[in-house]
C-alpha cells in the first residue's frame, strides 16, 4: 500500500515542467481575496509602506540602490567592481579594474543627488577616482594625482569592504553572533550561512562543513537565543548532481546527519537550503533520509527552504508536511521566492527543454507565493517562515494569520529595514534574519546575486526606490495581473524551442538532471548494436553517380532542397535514441556529449534550409534605366564531404547538409574509426527525400578520400581534420594542371589557448578549464590545450584545478556517472602517452584510470613558456604557463606567433582587457569568462584561420555562399524598342 509521504512524493514530478497557465490556474484560485479583505490588506500594506520609506530615507543602502541603479552604466560599473575588486591579490591589476569600471561612467551626474550622506560620500570619492584615473587633463587631477593610485585603491578597497559589512553579518560566527546583539537586530534572530561558491573540490566541501559545525556549536553555546544555522548543500559536495547521486546523496545525507546531531543535541534549528531546480529532487531525498534518522526522533528543528518561483513548490510543501507527519516531528519550512531565476531560464533554452521549471513573470510567483503561504497555514506539520520583502505579500500573510504568532518572518540581512521592525517590537511577531558569515572575498558572489534580485527591475526593492512607481502600483494585485494575461509566460521570455524562431525550430534536448529520464535514456543507449558497415560503391563509381545526377538536383528548387533537410532535421529527432548509442558505442562518447552531437547535427539541418530560402534566393542589383541584373546562387557540381570522427554525425551532417542545399551533389566520407553513424545518417537522408545518387556515401580510410580529392571531376572538398591532412589535400587538388581550380573549406585543429587574470573567478576558472580541456576526453578540436594564469593567483587556481580534477570520473562512456571515456583508437592512445612519457618530470597533476582499456589519464602539464609548445596533442592533457601582470599583450603575440588561430578563451572582469584581447587575437572563436566549447549552430559560428582552417564559419550566415557558384544576368530591356518605363513617367509635379 503506497503511504500518503511516497503519493505526495510522486505528486511532484509532473508539475517540474509543465505549462504555466495551466500550474496557475489552481494558484490563482487560492490566492484570491475577496474585496473587503483585499481592502483591509492594502490599508495595512500602506502603513508598512510608510516605515519602509522611512527607512530608506535614513539607510544608505536603499539610498545607494535608489541612486545606481542596475540598469545604469553607473550601477552596472559598481556592481562589476564590487564582484572583483576585493579577491585581486596584485595592486597592478586592480588598479586596472578600478580604472577600468569608474572611467566608464559619468559619476559627477550623481554628485549631492542622494538623501543620504554616506552616499553622496561615496559619489564624491567615485568622482575623486575617475578624476585621478581619467583622461581629464583638470587641475584636480593634477592635484590628486599626486596622491597617486594607491591612494585610489586603498579607498576603493575601504569602499567595497563597508558595502560588504552591509549584507554580511561577520566576518566570523562570533563576530556575527555578537553584531546580531546591537541595537539595530533588537528582537530579532538570526539564520548564519557561511558563504561561498559552491565547493569545487573535496578540500573545499571539508571545509564547509567545519564551518557549519562550528557554526552549529557557537549557536549551540546560546540556544535559548534562538537563532539557527542554514546549509547549502552544494557547499558540501563537489558533484552534487544528477549524474552522481548514486554517490553524492548517500555521502551529503552522511554529513547533514552529522550535523543535524549536533544540533539536535544543542537545541539548534538546521535549515537545508533550496538551490537549482536539477537539485531538488535530489534534496528531498536527503532531506527525508535525515529526517528518518532514529537518533533524531522528537526533534523539530529540522528545516527547508521552498522556492515560490519553481512550478514544483505547492507539491512540494505538501510533501514535507507528510514528511512530517510520517516522521513525527514539525517541519519548519522556509518559503522564498527564488535566487536562480535568470540562470534557470538560461539553462532550459540552452539545453532544449520542454518549458521552465519555474514563473516567468514576477506576478506569477507572487501568486505562487501567497498560494503557498496559504497551504502552510493550513499544514499541521509546518512551521511556516515567510521570507519576503514585499509590503503586500507581508499585509496579505498577516490578514491570513489573524491571531496567530506561530510562524515568523524572515528577511535578508541589509535588506528590507524597516518592513520589520514595527511587528517585531511592538507588535509581538517573530522575524528571523538571514545572515550570511564570511571574509570579504567570500562575499563576493553573494553579494552580486543579492544586489541583481534586489535590484531587478520587477523587485519589490527596486520599485520602492523608483519615485516613479506609485503607491498602488507597488500594492496592485498580482492575482489580477496574471487573470489579465491568463498566465501565459512572460513575452520577452523565449521558449526553449522557440529560441531561434522565425528561424528555425530549436533542437529538442534530454532533461538529463531529471534521474528517471537519465536512467530511462541510458538503458536504451545501453543495448548492444550492430556497427560493422560496408561501403557498396568506390570512389570512382561514386563521383560518377553524383555526377550524373547534379543537373537534376540542380534544377530543383531551393526551397524543395530545404525542405528535404528540415524532414531530416525531424528524422534525426525520432532516431535520437539509436543515434546516440552509436554515438556512444562507436564514438566512445559520453552520454551527454552525444545528446549534443544529435541535437547540433539537427540545428545544422534547420539553419542551412533556413539561410538557403533567403540567402540563395535571386538578388536584383541596381543598374541604369533600362537594364536588369541579377545575382544568382547555384550549385558547383559534385562536392566531397571528408569529416572527422570526434563529431561523427553534427560535422558529417553539416557538410553534407550545406552542399546539398545549395545545389550540390555529394560523396561523402566519414571516418574510418566512425562509418556507422554516417551510414545511418546517408540513409535518414535518403529518407528525407534527398536521392539516393544525389548523395553517396565511401567507406574507408585515407586512400579512399585521396581517391575522392584526386578526381578531377570534383567541384569542391569540404574537410575537417587535421592540418596535414588538409595540406594534403590541398596539394591534391593542385596536381593536375589540366584540373580547374576548385574550392577548399578546411577547418583544421589548433593550440587553442585560455587566458585568466588575477580578477577572475577562480571556481568560475576551474570549471571552465575542467569543460574545455577534459570534455570529451579532449577529443575536440576546441578543446583547451593551453592554460595561462597570471602569476598572483597561479598557485591557487592551479591547487583548485587538482582537487576538481580528483572528484572527476573516468570510465564507461555508457555510465551516466563518467565525465570522461577513453579515447578513440589505440593509435591515439598509444601516442597521447608516449608525450606524457616524455614530459612526465613536468607533470603537475594528473588522476587515476581504469587499467583496461584506452583511458589516457587527464594530466596537467606545466611549461616554462608559451614557446614550448608547438604542436597540438588531441587528447585531455592542458598544458599551463604563467604570465606576468602587465605582459597581456606580449603573451597574445606569443600566441598569434604559434600560426594557429582556432579558438581562446578569457577570463577577466576588466572590460578593456576583454577589448584588447578581442583586437589582438587572431583567432576565429574568442571565449569571454566562459568555457571554450560546445558553439551553438547560428549563434557561435565556428571555424579558424591561419593553420586552423580556411573559413567560412560552419553555422553561419556565410558558409553556404562558399559551396555556391555566382552567376550575373545582365539583360538590356529597352533591345525590343526602347526603354517604355522610362518614356511614360509623367511629369511627376
Amino acid at each position: 500500500m503506497t503511504s500518503s509521504l511516497e503519493s505526495a512524493r510522486s505528486a511532484i514530478r509532473p508539475f517540474h515542467r509543465k505549462s504555466e497557465p495551466e500550474v496557475l490556474a489552481p494558484l490563482v484560485v487560492s490566492a484570491t481575496v475577496d474585496g473587503s479583505v483585499r481592502r483591509e490588506i492594502v490599508h495595512r500594506a500602506r502603513g508598512l509602506l510608510d516605515d519602509l520609506r522611512q527607512a530608506q530615507a535614513d539607510g544608505w543602502v536603499n539610498s545607494f540602490l535608489q541612486q545606481y541603479r542596475l540598469g545604469t552604466e553607473e550601477g552596472t560599473a559598481l556592481l562589476s567592481l564590487a564582484e572583483a575588486f576585493l579577491r585581486v591579490p596584485d595592486p597592478q591589476t586592480a588598479d586596472l579594474l578600478i580604472a577600468d569600471k569608474l572611467t566608464e561612467a559619468e559619476w559627477s551626474d550623481h554628485k549631492g543627488q542622494s538623501s543620504s550622506l554616506l552616499v553622496n560620500s561615496a559619489t564624491w570619492g567615485l568622482v575623486l577616482g575617475k578624476a585621478v584615473l581619467g583622461d581629464s587633463s583638470s587641475t584636480l587631477k593634477r592635484l590628486i594625482a599626486k596622491a597617486g593610485e594607491p591612494f585610489v585603491r586603498q579607498a576603493v578597497g575601504a569602499a567595497m569592504r563597508l558595502m560588504g559589512q552591509v549584507f554580511v553579518m561577520g566576518r566570523n560566527i562570533d563576530e556575527a553572533m555578537k553584531r546580531m546583539e546591537t541595537k539595530d537586530n533588537r528582537g530579532f534572530t538570526a539564520s548564519f550561512d557561511m558563504l561561498g561558491e559552491a565547493a569545487r573540490t573535496k578540500d573545499d566541501a571539508a571545509r564547509y562543513f567545519e564551518s557549519y559545525r562550528a557554526s552549529i556549536a557557537a549557536v549551540g553555546r546560546n540556544a535559548a537565543r534562538g537563532h539557527s544555522v542554514s546549509v547549502k548543500l552544494s557547499a558540501l559536495h563537489p558533484r552534487y548532481e544528477t549524474a552522481q547521486s548514486a554517490k553524492s546523496v548517500h555521502e551529503l545525507a552522511e554529513m547533514v546527519r552529522v550535523l543535524a546531531q549536533s544540533a539536535s543535541s544543542l537545541g539548534v534549528q538546521l535549515t537545508i537550503d533550496a538551490e537549482e531546480a536539477a537539485r531538488l529532487e535530489m534534496s528531498l531525498d536527503i532531506i527525508e533520509t535525515v529526517a528518518r534518522d532514529p537518533s533524531l526522533r522528537g526533534w523539530d528543528g529540522l528545516g527547508m527552504a521552498v522556492q515560490a518561483y519553481s512550478k514544483r513548490a505547492r507539491p512540494v510543501l505538501a510533501w514535507a508536511d507528510a514528511l512530517g507527519k510520517e516522521t513525527g516531528r514539525i517541519m519548519q519550512v522556509r518559503l522564498v521566492k527564488g535566487a536562480y531565476w535568470d540562470s534557470e531560464i538560461k539553462h532550459a533554452q540552452e539545453r532544449g527543454l520542454t518549458d521552465f521549471p519555474l514563473f516567468t513573470r514576477k506576478a506569477a510567483t507572487d501568486v505562487s507565493y501567497l498560494a503557498c503561504a496559504k497551504d502552510m497555514f493550513a499544514a499541521p506539520n509546518i512551521r511556516p517562515a515567510f521570507a519576503t520583502h514585499n509590503a503586500l505579500t507581508v499585509a496579505t500573510i498577516l490578514e491570513w494569520a489573524g491571531a496567530e504568532r506561530d510562524f515568523e518572518f524572515q528577511r535578508l540581512h541589509g535588506m528590507g529595514e524597516g518592513l520589520f521592525e514595527r511587528l517585531v517590537r511592538e507588535d509581538g511577531y517573530q522575524c528571523r534574519t538571514y545572515a550570511p558569515v564570511g571574509g570579504h572575498r567570500d562575499l563576493l558572489a553573494y553579494l552580486v546575486r543579492r544586489l541583481l534580485e534586489n535590484g531587478a527591475n520587477s523587485s519589490f526593492v527596486h520599485q520602492l526606490a523608483d519615485q516613479s512607481v506609485s503607491e498602488d502600483e507597488l500594492l496592485a494585485d498580482p492575482v489580477e495581473k496574471i487573470i489579465a494575461v491568463g498566465g501565459t509566460r512572460h513575452p520577452a521570455i523565449v521558449a526553449p524551442a522557440d529560441l531561434f524562431q522565425p528561424e528555425r525550430v530549436n533542437s529538442r534536448g534530454i532533461d538529463l538532471d531529471d534521474a528517471a529520464i537519465l536512467k530511462e535514456t541510458a538503458a536504451e543507449i545501453a543495448v548492444p548494436l550492430k556497427l560493422d558497415v560496408t561501403s557498396s560503391v568506390t570512389p570512382i563509381q561514386a563521383v560518377e553517380l553524383a555526377l550524373a545526377a547534379y543537373p537534376a538536383w540542380a534544377q530543383t528548387p531551393v526551397d524543395a532542397r530545404a525542405d528535404c533537410l528540415d524532414r531530416l532535421a525531424d528524422l534525426l529527432e525520432i532516431n535520437r535514441g539509436r543515434l546516440m548509442a552509436i554515438a556512444v558505442q562507436e564514438a566512445r562518447k559520453t552520454i551527454p556529449d552525444a545528446l549534443s552531437e544529435v541535437r547540433e547535427a539537427i540545428d545544422f539541418c534547420r539553419y542551412y534550409a533556413a539561410r538557403a530560402r533567403v540567402d540563395l534566393a535571386p538578388i536584383e542589383l541596381p543598374g541604369p534605366t533600362g537594364e536588369r541584373n541579377v545575382l544568382r546562387h547555384e550549385g558547383r557540381g559534385v562536392w566531397v564531404a571528408i569529416a572527422p570522427w570526434n563529431f561523427p554525425l553534427a560535422i558529417f551532417l553539416g557538410q553534407i547538409a550545406a552542399a546539398l542545399v545549395a545545389g550540390n551533389t555529394v560523396v561523402a566520407k566519414p571516418a574510418p574509426q566512425t562509418p556507422a553513424i554516417g551510414n545511418l545518417a546517408v540513409a535518414l537522408a535518403h529518407e528525407a527525400g534527398v536521392p539516393e545518387d544525389v548523395l553517396q556515401i565511401v567507406i574507408g580510410a585515407g586512400d579512399a578520400g585521396a581517391a575522392l580529392t584526386a578526381d578531377t571531376r570534383i567541384s569542391g572538398v569540404v574537410f575537417t581534420g587535421s592540418v596535414p591532412t588538409a595540406k594534403a589535400i590541398a596539394r591534391n587538388l593542385l596536381a593536375d594542371d589540366h584540373r580547374p581550380l576548385v574550392p577548399l573549406i578546411a577547418e583544421t585543429g589548433g593550440l587553442n589557448a585560455m587566458i585568466v587574470d588575477s580578477t577572475a573567478l577562480s571556481e568560475q576558472v576551474v570549471r571552465d578549464v575542467i569543460l574545455s580541456g577534459f570534455q570529451s576526453a579532449g577529443q575536440r578540436c576546441s578543446a583547451l590545450r593551453l592554460l595561462l594564469v597570471q602569476e598572483d593567483i597561479a598557485d591557487h587556481t592551479l591547487e583548485m584545478l587538482r582537487g576538481a580534477m580528483d572528484s572527476l570520473v573516468v570510465g564507461d562512456p555508457s555510465d551516466p556517472a563518467t565525465d570522461i571515456g577513453p579515447v578513440i583508437d589505440q593509435s591515439a592512445y598509444d601516442l597521447l602517452m608516449a608525450y606524457r612519457s616524455s614530459v612526465q618530470d613536468q607533470i603537475l597533476h594528473e588522476i587515476a584510470v581504469p587499467a583496461k582499456g584506452l583511458y589516457v589519464p587527464p594530466t596537467v602539464i606545466r611549461l616554462d613558456d608559451v614557446s614550448a609548445l608547438n604542436r597540438e596533442y588531441f587528447g585531455p592533457l592542458v598544458h599551463v604557463a604563467t604570465w606576468k601582470a602587465g605582459t597581456l599583450e606580449a603573451t597574445i603575440a606569443k600566441i598569434n606567433a604559434k600560426g594557429f588561430g582556432l579558438t581562446m578563451g578569457l577570463h577577466s572582469r576588466i572590460a578593456g582587457s576583454s577589448a584588447l584581447v578581442e583586437q589582438l587575437a587572431r583567432v576565429g572563436n574568442l571565449y569571454i569568462n566562459r568555457s571554450m566549447i560546445g558553439a551553438v549552430v547560428g549563434s557561435q559560428p565556428f571555424g579558424g584561420e591561419g593553420l586552423s582552417g580556411t573559413g567560412p564559419k560552419a553555422g553561419g550566415p556565410h558558409y553556404l555562399y562558399r559551396f555556391c557558384a555566382e552567376r550575373t544576368t545582365s539583360t538590356d530591356t529597352t533591345s525590343a524598342g526602347g526603354n517604355a518605363s522610362l518614356l511614360s513617367l509623367d511629369d511627376g509635379s
